[in-house]
Order: C-alpha cells, then structure tokens, then sequence
C-alpha cells in the first residue's frame, strides 16, 4: 500500500477522544510507555531536561510540567533522577482524559513530589499555569498546525527557563519500522491504528524550524534522533 509522508495528515486518532476509558485505554498507555522506553526516546526528554538545568544550583527547586503525560512514566523517571542526584524537583502531570490522569495517580503513588492534573491545555487553568520547564512527549503532533503555533506561544510565555518537544520524524521509514514493532509486540487494533496515524502526524525538520521562526524564539536546538525523533530544546536563559 502506497502511503505518502509529503504532508501531515489530519486523519483523527482513537486516543485523541478525551471520553475514554477502561482496560483498552490502559493497555494502550503501558504498550506506548514500554514502546517508548525501549527505543530510547524518554531518555531524550531527560537529556533535555538537563540541558536546560545546567545552570540552575542545584539547590533550586525546579517546577516542571509534563503536557500530554500519559500514564506518566516520564515523571517518574525524572522524579528518581532527582532523586539520585539530589535534585529539588516539582512534577506536574497535565493530561485531557480523567481515566488517564487517575491511572497515572495510581502509578505514582511511591513519588511524592509528582500530582497530576485534569485539563484541557488550551484552558484557562494552564494557562495560568506557570512553571520553569515543561515537557511535550509524543504530544505535540496530537495538534492542527494553527494549534501547534498557539501552543508553542504559550509555552515559551508559561516557562522561566525553557521547554523540550520530543515527536516524531515523520518518514515512510519509521512507518514501516512501526508496522514491524507492532507484530513484534502483538499490538491490539487500538495502538497499531494510532502509532501509524501518529507517525503521518509527525513533523520534518523544517516544519519545525518554521514554528520556531513563526513563534520568534531565540534560542533553540532542533536535533534528529533515534528512533526517528526530534528533540526539540528551547532554552530562555
């Protein structure tokens, strides 16, 4: 089946309805968490995460925002890095779907300086929400593109010391490798319809400079990655 990566599609995922709920939802989340883990791309957001931290003492608290969380392994690992390294971190999980967030609670139980949050980040409440760092994994590509740029404003007003944006490279490549991935791991029809909608909601690289030109940020760094991602690290300081 011929598939073309030229633009980025609008087609809709499962995920993207906030309504639902139950164990489909839950195995969905695991699977991506563990997808995600295994192909080194959490590790990305924590390398951006120190990035931006180098300059801080580590005596600072530092507030950091976690926009689509999931179930929110990404917390917990930088909540045991802190801990590891005696970092003073504030976690906050921001998520649409309330089943989400109330999984990722329960997940999180052993880490104290983790909450979460059920909102819609194009709300009042997060708009309000200020913090030194916040994070978007595998979220961004969620959005149209009138959305992204509305998104990214907000985020470079919202943040002291700068955001990561870890998505997707959209590529017939990565597509094919996903179709592999989920045979490997015996995806349901849920994850497997998403990840490959996902990927044709993924971004090139001049996409992404662009947003950054549109949104007049000064100081950032686009990177390719494996397994086919962008890092994406903006820096204010």
């Amino acid at each position: 089946m011929f598939v073309s990566t030229k633009y980025r599609s609008d087609e809709p995922e499962i995920m993207d309805d906030f309504a639902m709920e139950g164990e489909t939802l839950r195995d969905a989340l695991d699977k991506i968490a563990r997808i995600n883990k295994l192909l080194g791309g959490n590790q990305l957001t924590l390398q951006g995460v120190q990035n931006l931290i180098a300059k801080i003492p580590k005596t600072t608290e530092v507030s950091i925002v976690d926009v689509g969380c999931g179930n929110g392994d990404m917390l917990r690992i930088l909540a045991d890095y802190g801990l590891k390294n005696n970092l003073n971190f504030k976690l906050i999980g921001i998520d649409a779907n309330n089943f989400t967030i109330d999984y990722a609670r329960k997940l999180s139980k052993k880490h104290p300086n983790i909450s979460f949050r059920c909102e819609d980040i194009f709300g009042k409440a997060f708009a309000e929400l200020k913090c030194d760092i916040i994070l978007c994994t595998l979220t961004l590509h969620h959005f149209k593109c009138d959305e992204i740029t509305s998104l990214i404003t907000l985020f470079n007003i919202n943040s002291r010391v700068g955001f990561v944006i870890n998505d997707l490279h959209r590529s017939i490549v990565s597509y094919r490798l996903f179709q592999v991935l989920c045979f490997v791991f015996r995806l349901n029809s849920m994850p497997k319809k998403d990840g490959l909608v996902s990927i044709l909601r993924g971004f090139k690289k001049e996409e992404l400079v662009h947003y950054s030109k549109k949104t007049k940020l000064d100081n950032y760094k686009i990177q390719w990655k494996w397994a086919f991602r962008y890092q994406w690290i903006i820096s204010k300081i």
